[in-house]
Parts: C-alpha cells; sequence; structure tokens
C-alpha cells in the first residue's frame, strides 16, 4: 500500500458542544489527536475571562476587550478563537515533531486512532527493523498526521435583539448570533461552524458577507457551515436558502429529537431510524438538487466551480456503544458519530469539577430529567442534582422564585413588559405567578401545574458558564448547571480519553455488564414517555396540541417500531430476541396511552 492512497482522516467521531462551559476549551486537551470539538459562541462574558485566564497559563500578553466598546461581543470572539487556533497550532506541531520512542505523546496520536489504514502504517513503522525504512516511514506518518478542528456552535434563536446593559434596540446587524457569526467570521480558523436550533434567515443571509464562506480557485472552503438537523426536510429546507446565496452546507449533522444533551427539539414521534433511512437514500438527490443553485449564486460573484464541494452526514445523540457507532458508519452510511454525555465523565477532556463529575456518574433516571427548564421553553435534559437546581429549589422555597438574572442573554418575552425580560428571571416569574393565580379558568390541580413549570425555568445561560470558571478557580457567583443528556445513565466509571476512546472503536466496553437498551429502543421510549407527558399537559391546560397532532405522533411511533422490527438484522448485531420483545413492549404501551378527546362539532 503506497502512502498516497491513505483515509488519513483521524477519527470517526466527534465531541458536541456542551453547554457553554464544558468543552469552552475542549480542542486544547483534544486537537493536537486529531479529534474535532465544538465550542459554544454563546457567553461571549465567559469567552473573555477564559483568554485571560489562558494568557496568564501560556505567557501570552493579555489586553482587555472591554464590554461596551462597540463591536465588544465579536471582538472577543475573534481573540479567543485566534488564541485558541494558535495554541493548538503550537500544540500539534511539537507533537509532530516528537520522536517515535517509547512514551513519547506522538504515539498517543497513533495509539488513539480506528482501526484503518494509517493505524496499520504506524503498526507498520513499529515493527519495521531497517533503520532506514523505519525513518522514511516515520517521516511520512508526520506528513500524514491532521490535527482536528475548533468548532464553534451558533444557536441560531439566541439571538437577542436588545443591548443588555442599557435596553436599547440594536443595530439589526448587531444582535448576539450575527455578532458570534462575525466573530467567528474574522478569525483565522479553518474549521467549521454549526448553526443548531432551527432557522434564522436574518444570520444566514449574513454569512455571505465573510469570504471565508466561499470556496477559493481550488475549490476549499475555509470556513464551512454545518446545519444540525431533526429530518430530511429541514435539511433540504435550510440547504436550498443557504446554497442561493452562494453558501454551501458542507455538513448535515442530525441529531436525535430526544435522546440528546442539553435542549431537546422532539419531532412529531419521528424516530432517528427511519429519518436516518431516509438520510441514507436520498442523500445523492439532495446534493444534486442543491449543486445547480449553488452553482448559479456563485456565477453571480464572479465565482466558479466544477463539481460540489465535499459534503459529510454525521450523527449524534444516544449513541453509546461501538456496535451503535458501527452500524450509523456502516449500514446507515453515515462519516461519523458524535459522543456527547459520556465524555462529561472524561475530565481529562472537559471543564467540570470533581462534586459534579461524581454527581453525573452517580445519576440515574431519577436524577437526569426533561423538564421545561430553559427559558426558550423547549424541554431541556438538566442534572436535578445540581448546585443550580438546588439553588433555584431554595429561591422556591424562601419566596423568591426566579434567578437574578445577571448575563440577560435569554431576553425574549414581552408578555408583561414593554423591554424584553427572561422568562428564568425573578421579574418575569413573580408576574406570571401573580397572573395563573388570578386566573378564573384552572381548577387547583391545573393551577399547581402552570406555577410549577414556570418556576422550573432555570438561568441555563450564567449557570452554564460556571463548570469552566470553577475548575480554573476564577471568581463566579454563578451555581454549576449540568445540561447531560439521557445516555449518561449508563455511563457510570470516570475514563480517560483513552479509555473512551477505545469504548467507542470497540477495544474496550466501558458498559459492560450493564443492562443498557439499544441506541435506538431507548430514543423510541423517550418518545413514547414524551407523548404520555404531552397528553397529560393538554388535560392541565398547558399545551393546546390537537387529537390530531396526536394521531400522528402515535402513528409515526408505530411506524418506527415496524421498521426496526422489519431491519432488526441489519441494526442489532447482539441480542435480537430482546430488541424485538422490547419493541413489543413499547408498542402496546403506545397504543394504551389515552389520546385527547377530538372536539365535539356543533351540527350544521
Amino acid at each position: 500500500m503506497s502512502f498516497s492512497t491513505i483515509n488519513t482522516n483521524p477519527h470517526r467521531f466527534h465531541i458536541p458542544v456542551m453547554g457553554t462551559g464544558f468543552t469552552i476549551d475542549t480542542c486544547l486537551k483534544v486537537a493536537r489527536y486529531g479529534i474535532h470539538s465544538v465550542l459554544s459562541l454563546g457567553d461571549d462574558e465567559l469567552i473573555e475571562r477564559v483568554r485571560e485566564y489562558h494568557c496568564n497559563e501560556y505567557g501570552i500578553h493579555y489586553e482587555e476587550i472591554a464590554g461596551g466598546s462597540g463591536d465588544h461581543r465579536a471582538k472577543r470572539i475573534t481573540a479567543y478563537l485566534n488564541q485558541l487556533n494558535l495554541l493548538v497550532n503550537d500544540q500539534f506541531e511539537a507533537l509532530r515533531q516528537q520522536s517515535f520512542e517509547t512514551g513519547e505523546d506522538i504515539n498517543r496520536y497513533f495509539n488513539l486512532l480506528p482501526e484503518g489504514d494509517l493505524k496499520r502504517e504506524y503498526n507498520a513503522m513499529m515493527a519495521e527493523i531497517d533503520l532506514e525504512q523505519k525513518t522514511r516511514r516515520q517521516d511520512e506518518l508526520r506528513r500524514l498526521m491532521k490535527p482536528g478542528r475548533i468548532n464553534v456552535n451558533v444557536m441560531t434563536k439566541v439571538d437577542c435583539t436588545i443591548d443588555r446593559v442599557d435596553n436599547r434596540m440594536l443595530d439589526p446587524d448587531k444582535t448576539d448570533a450575527l455578532n458570534g457569526l462575525k466573530g467567528y467570521g474574522e478569525s483565522d480558523l479553518q474549521s467549521s461552524i454549526i448553526f443548531s436550533a432551527g432557522m434564522n434567515p436574518r444570520l444566514y443571509g449574513a454569512i455571505a458577507k465573510y469570504p471565508d464562506f466561499f470556496p477559493n480557485p481550488s475549490g476549499e472552503i475555509k470556513k464551512q457551515v454545518v446545519l444540525k438537523v431533526s429530518d430530511y426536510r429541514s435539511a433540504a429546507i435550510q440547504g436550498r436558502f443557504l446554497v442561493k446565496k452562494g453558501i454551501w452546507v458542507s455538513e448535515w449533522r442530525f441529531e436525535s429529537g430526544l435522546n440528546c444533551g442539553g435542549h431537546a427539539f422532539a419531532t412529531q414521534g419521528m424516530l432517528m431510524g427511519p429519518i436516518l433511512k431516509e438520510f441514507k437514500e436520498r442523500r445523492l438527490e439532495l446534493v444534486e438538487t442543491l449543486f445547480p443553485l449553488y452553482e448559479a449564486a456563485l456565477a453571480k460573484t464572479g465565482r466558479e466551480i466544477g463539481e460540489p464541494p465535499s459534503h459529510r452526514f454525521t450523527v449524534q445523540g444516544g449513541v453509546g456503544t461501538h456496535a451503535e457507532h458501527d452500524t450509523i458508519l456502516k449500514y446507515y452510511e453515515a462519516d461519523a458519530t458524535g459522543w456527547g454525555s459520556p465524555f462529561l465523565l472524561v475530565p481529562e477532556v472537559v471543564r467540570i469539577d470533581d462534586e459534579h463529575l461524581e454527581k453525573v456518574r452517580e445519576a440515574g433516571e431519577k436524577e437526569i430529567k426533561l423538564p421545561r427548564s430553559s427559558p426558550l421553553g423547549i424541554p431541556f435534559w438538566n442534572l436535578l442534582t445540581s448546585e443550580s437546581e438546588a439553588y433555584r429549589r431554595e429561591r422556591i422555597a424562601e419566596g423568591k422564585a426566579g434567578s437574578i438574572c445577571p448575563h440577560r442573554y435569554l431576553k425574549f418575552n414581552t408578555e408583561f413588559t414593554k423591554k424584553p425580560i427572561c422568562r428564568s428571571s425573578k421579574a418575569y416569574q413573580t408576574l406570571k405567578i401573580k397572573e395563573i393565580n388570578g386566573r378564573d379558568d384552572l381548577d387547583e390541580e391545573q393551577r399547581a401545574a402552570h406555577v410549577q413549570e414556570t418556576t422550573d425555568r432555570a438561568c441555563i445561560c450564567f449557570d452554564l458558564s460556571a463548570p469552566a470558571l470553577k475548575v480554573m478557580h476564577l471568581p463566579t457567583t454563578s451555581k454549576l448547571n449540568v445540561c447531560v443528556g439521557p445516555n449518561a445513565r449508563f455511563f457510570d466509571k470516570v475514563s480517560s480519553l483513552r479509555e473512551m476512546t477505545d469504548h467507542i472503536y470497540g477495544r474496550i466496553d466501558l458498559l459492560k455488564g450493564k443492562n443498557r437498551p439499544n441506541m435506538f429502543v431507548n430514543e423510541l421510549r423517550l418518545y413514547m414517555e414524551y407523548m404520555a407527558e404531552e397528553v397529560e399537559r393538554v388535560r392541565l391546560k398547558l399545551s393546546n396540541q390537537t387529537h390530531e397532532y396526536f394521531e400522528g405522533y402515535k402513528l409515526n411511533l408505530l411506524n418506527g417500531i415496524e421498521y426496526y422490527r422489519e431491519q432488526v438484522d441489519n441494526l442489532v448485531a447482539k441480542g435480537r430476541e430482546s430488541f424485538l420483545s422490547q419493541l413489543d413492549t413499547l408498542a402496546a404501551e403506545i397504543d394504551a396511552v389515552v389520546l385527547p378527546a377530538p372536539p365535539v362539532l356543533e351540527p350544521a
């Protein structure tokens, strides 16, 4: 085998964004080994403090970018990303120049790799006895090494239009999401920006301002767009919007609607398996449909491109075993999987203090729940034993429900005020509880449910910064919140990067002896439970979902079960009978859910 034929894409997994603090500098822990990770651009105050911290750690001159200094948010983000880029490149080059002697970190780069051409060449080099040949192989291996990418995430709907200090309206191009884009667009990074949480036309339209998002004369795109999507239809709609502006979608990142960490964007019962089937079958169609539109848009800018740029299809949400990882790569032909919550038990990789590391390790179904704790009104996976949750309950007991709202990143609600406020704030919750108590259309049970849903909303923008600040021993009044996903219920071992990577690639099994259902079954159960909870919310007048909606939801679940039955031999390597039995059980439970009655039609 010649070196020219070797696939040098180092890894087949990535570490997604986790909160604002957990993965704020994960790239400094893993990028030198070729592993991609994602950090959030949501909290520029946290970003500025972490930049100062690393300046002190690495002996770099620090010049503060103060708040209120014009484009301070964008400038902070650009400065931090440029700093990370320099540090990662320095780390990587230092690693690449090491000898292959026993104990040197360059060996770790290759030992972490999955089985494949590059790993085989490394093993062949180590076994080589001819000194001249061994040296040649080592030089070639160094040349083929690649660092992991420093990718960033922007939640498209978290786009505050009000200045957080003086409450004035921001210019349309100065909103939070657009300033995040600007900070990334003007940075030195060669990586990807991941857009999540839906479509923001104003944000998407602004991408074209930054030349790095367009192909160079060789057809390469320095800054690539990744869309996090929940189904094929969403991918097609958003992709069409972007390519008409000359922006290519380099990666479609499918994420399970419920079997994921943080915010959960549930579908109408559409399950992962059928959705991945459609992606697999229509992936080429999507590219062939979008490319002519892309080509025409580029032509208007004086650019030409002969063929579609590269594109990837990746999957995340609930993947927990090598067998599941392998099924997604081989059967659904995905390019990589994302592993989030399991890495919260890898302190070598993320920012988490010892106390909450232990709480995540011990957490089970009772501790990891999906309340409506996000001020965005979206269900949010939360660790109920976290410091933030304890403080929230304490304030309720003291009659002070709601946060003091120090960061004000999520000020969107104008239900009671002219100027937007956050639904997790004390100001909002006080007004909302007063409104609930004044309603005469609610019985006592319904009123209590409405009050609880109001006070469940937690301060996630301020408290999700705490993991980084506390581990870095930086002063903060924030109370640590943990946006852990349901998959963490099955992991109870604090692990190293090597151990977790070995688990992903099937070299060890961190879940050995655990009674963990298959990821498809886990997601199905979550959707069944979510449907039952939504039905109950209708009864409590917390939801206006219709009988027709739930009929469609139930039908999608049952169709998904039938698909899994038909494809069981392709999806499950071991435990086929158990898998089918669990499907049967869940089908019966779904059938037993009593839906809200359809409206009674008045006679004509």
